[in-house]
């Protein structure tokens, strides 16, 4: 079982084609692109951590069927843009603004908004965030997690220290 990361997706949200500069020609594409490559990388037995900001999407039975439909375990870090039927989604495994935990012996701190220093930030403790797509300076032990940065696709925290390796 792995464990991934992700954020930002901002399903069914046409703004997000012009603000991001995503390159899709429609939210339908847009959509359809991220499902696919979340279920391309998550197993249904794997966990997710979604920081935030998972669907402009209203309806209940719409984001039942978004979820539903989207493998693994998925735990929700509240974002600024995360309505109340999002939140009250029954499959969620945990709804929070905030969490921290280990992963392969890594402390973690998660939350949707990237923070300055945080909790153990000078043991080597990591903070994983979302919120700015992949428009702030890289800090040290800090990392974004949006899809923007990610390909649109949910990262393992084996992918995100690969990739600091190669920019430091």
């Amino acid at each position: 079982m792995s464990v991934f990361f992700t954020s930002d997706q901002h399903f069914g949200d046409h703004r997000r084609l012009f603000i991001d500069r995503r390159p899709f020609a429609s939210v339908a594409e847009m959509d359809e692109a991220m499902a696919a490559r979340w279920n391309a990388a998550v197993r249904p037995e794997d966990t997710v951590w979604h920081l935030g900001d998972l669907t402009r999407l209203r309806k209940p039975e719409r984001i039942d069927a978004l979820l539903s439909g989207l493998n693994g375990r998925k735990h929700l870090i509240i974002g600024n843009n995360d309505g109340p039927a999002t939140l009250a989604w029954p499959g969620w495994q945990r709804v929070s603004h905030y969490a921290e935990l280990e992963v392969d012996g890594r402390g973690l701190v998660l939350c949707h908004y990237a923070f300055r220093t945080w909790n153990g930030s000078g043991r080597g403790s990591l903070n994983l965030h979302g919120h700015s797509h992949g428009r702030l300076r890289p800090m040290k032990r800090q990392f974004d997690v949006g899809v923007d940065v990610w390909d649109f696709t949910p990262a393992t925290l084996d992918q995100i220290l690969a990739r600091a390796a190669m920019r430091a």
